[in-house]
């Protein structure tokens, strides 16, 4: 069963970057809410996408994100090839 949870995450993940910004449709944004409804951990990593945005518009002059720091965080969601 934590398998077939950890798939349904995984979906999700890619939508995100849209459900964060408001451009999700309607449909995914109803699914993806009734997983964070029961996933705490995709709940936290919505949380801390929302606050990495929120700052990264707060911040006067952006920054780029350093390559090893880029790479840390693709490997911990699992986005690596």
């Amino acid at each position: 069963m934590e398998q077939h949870k950890h798939e349904g995450c995984r979906e999700l993940l890619g939508e995100l970057s849209d459900y964060v910004n408001g451009d999700l449709g309607e449909s995914l944004c109803a699914e993806l809410e009734r997983h964070l409804a029961g996933c705490e951990n995709c709940r936290i990593v919505v949380d801390t996408l929302r606050k990495t945005v929120y700052l990264y518009h707060a911040t006067a002059a952006p920054q780029e994100v350093p390559q090893e720091v880029s790479e840390r965080l693709f490997k911990r969601l699992h986005l690596d090839s």
